[in-house]
């Protein structure tokens, strides 16, 4: 098989798993009812340029990456890529963010300390950047995030404090292998924190909670994003060169 036969495979697979995410999560939508619509942001972290080159040019623009990749990937790509931080963040990662122009959301603010660093990062940028506080839902040690009861309160700061950046909405990581024919404990608990917020602060702010395992479920429990990878591009390569 030659390198063409192969990329047009590879093409190919990745333009079928991408509609039949889309298929998915507008089905879910309308199980779900009255609300926002669903933004799907592919996950494509360890993924070559080609691979997200391919899935934009059928029509998909929001992208998840770390900061390693987010620094490489953006220049090769179209300006108009919505880029999502979806990694850890670093307080001396934020002014490597923030210089990226199309970064679109930081996903993963779960601390007033973190929120103040990339504030003073994005002092340059021409308009606030969006922004959502990570929840951890689940209290496992292994998850970044702020506890529930805190959430309140950080998203307090970014609103009054942070003037560079947006609140748009709160994220989770919720446990692995939850029961799907049960209310998921972790995306009720995120829409608690939903309700908290928007009562203190008087905003109807975003959830971003579900992944290629639980999107449906997380849409019909109120996601207004989900972030699908494996789904879409096959499982992610640590161990690339």
């Amino acid at each position: 098989m030659s390198a063409a036969e192969h990329s047009d495979e590879r093409r190919l697979e990745i333009a079928e798993n991408l509609a039949g995410i889309r298929e998915r999560v507008s089905q879910a939508q309308s199980r779900r009812g009255v609300g926002k619509d669903v933004r799907l942001v592919a996950v494509s972290k360890t993924k070559p340029v080609d691979d997200l080159r391919c899935a934009y040019d059928h029509g998909q623009r929001h992208f998840g990456e770390n900061v390693q990749e987010l620094v490489e990937k953006a220049p090769q790509l179209p300006k108009d890529i919505q880029w999502h931080f979806i990694g850890t963040l670093q307080s001396n990662k934020c002014k490597l963010l923030a210089a990226i122009p199309n970064l679109w959301a930081v996903e993963t603010i779960d601390s007033i300390k973190k929120a103040d660093a990339l504030n003073k990062a994005c002092e340059g940028r021409s308009e606030a950047l969006r922004v959502f506080a990570q929840v951890n839902t689940s209290g496992e040690e292994s998850k970044s995030g702020i506890a529930p009861d805190e959430c309140t309160s950080l998203a307090e700061h970014v609103v009054t404090r942070c003037n560079n950046l947006k609140l748009q909405g709160l994220m989770t990581i919720g446990m692995a292998h939850r029961e799907v024919d049960q209310e998921n404990p972790d995306f009720k608990c995120l829409r608690e924190c939903k309700n908290n917020v928007d009562q203190r602060l008087g905003l109807d702010v975003e959830l971003s909670m579900g992944m290629s395992d639980d999107f449906e479920n997380a849409i019909e429990a109120g996601s207004t994003s989900v972030r699908v990878g494996s789904s879409i591009f096959g499982k992610r390569n640590y161990n690339k060169a």
